[in-house]
């Protein structure tokens, strides 16, 4: 009889203390109206992202005068040496002969003419593209300022790759798959003179002249050329052809006016390519 009074009153006990907690749990007390609440923590915000720092747009030249004139070629141009056709489709319309010396109505074309020593405030440019259209290198002569580099595309559906020699010198070899990604690439200014290759279609050549300043032109299939805003003063031209050689000129620019130049090369300067080309 003690023992199941005392069960009993433990049972009791049991169920007092358990009904007290659930009350304390529903008599949680609330905030008073106005109390200041400890701040929830928050979640760090992701840091921003470093934007990424853009590149200096091109500054357009401006001001200065203009400077025009032709490049002629006196008497017979060589022989220019015959191209095997091709069996890769994708160079259907290509030239069949060397293009070294393109000479039309006695008017010389793809000569470089170039301002010779200037050197102007540093500036940003956009890339000088070279294309390989039908495995040829378009265009086959072009100038860039030091320190503008070159975007070198294919255009073409097989595979080509672009050989950058100074001299013997190489100084770099890409691969281009088909219609792939251009590719861009930077020319050391002490180069001067770069010749573009692609040792999968021999016969593709390319040259790119690397000048201390932007003033430059490359003469037309007319054998004219215009280089413009050319602050005024008294300069030497030059005029370089990947065979013939160079010729100079004096010229004196003024302000808002514009000089005549003009260079003659003769079948005396020509080097013929008939034994095979350009290697």
């Amino acid at each position: 009889m003690k023992l199941r009074t005392l069960g009993v009153a433990v049972l009791g006990t049991v169920g007092l203390a358990a009904l007290s907690a659930c009350k304390n749990e529903e008599a949680a007390p609330t905030p008073a109206r106005g109390a200041v609440q400890p701040p929830a923590q928050a979640k760090a915000a992701p840091k921003p992202e470093a934007a990424p720092v853009a590149e200096p747009a091109p500054q357009a030249l401006t001001g200065g005068g203009t400077v025009r004139g032709t490049v002629s070629f006196k008497g017979t141009p060589p022989p220019q040496a015959a191209i095997a056709p091709s069996m890769d489709s994708a160079c259907e319309g290509m030239a069949s002969t060397d293009q070294a010396i393109r000479v039309k109505a006695g008017k010389l074309e793809n000569v470089l003419v170039r301002v010779r020593g200037l050197l102007p405030s540093a500036q940003g440019a956009k890339p000088a593209v070279i294309d390989q259209h039908q495995c040829t290198y378009l265009p086959r002569v072009q100038g860039v300022a030091a320190g503008q580099p070159i975007l070198i595309k294919n255009s073409d559906g097989t595979l080509h790759n672009a050989r950058a020699l100074a001299g013997t010198k190489s100084i770099f070899n890409v691969a281009q798959p088909p219609n792939g990604k251009a590719v861009q690439r930077a020319l050391p200014a002490e180069s001067e003179v770069v010749r573009l290759k692609c040792d999968i279609h021999p016969w593709m050549t390319a040259w790119v002249v690397v000048n201390p300043n932007p003033y430059f032109a490359t003469s037309g299939a007319d054998g004219s050329f215009s280089i413009e805003h050319l602050p005024a003063g008294t300069y030497t031209l030059e005029a370089w052809h990947e065979t013939l050689g160079t010729r100079t000129a004096e010229i004196t620019v003024k302000e808002g006016e514009t000089a005549s130049a003009s260079f003659e090369f003769s079948s005396a300067d020509a080097k013929s390519t008939a034994s095979g080309g350009v290697k």
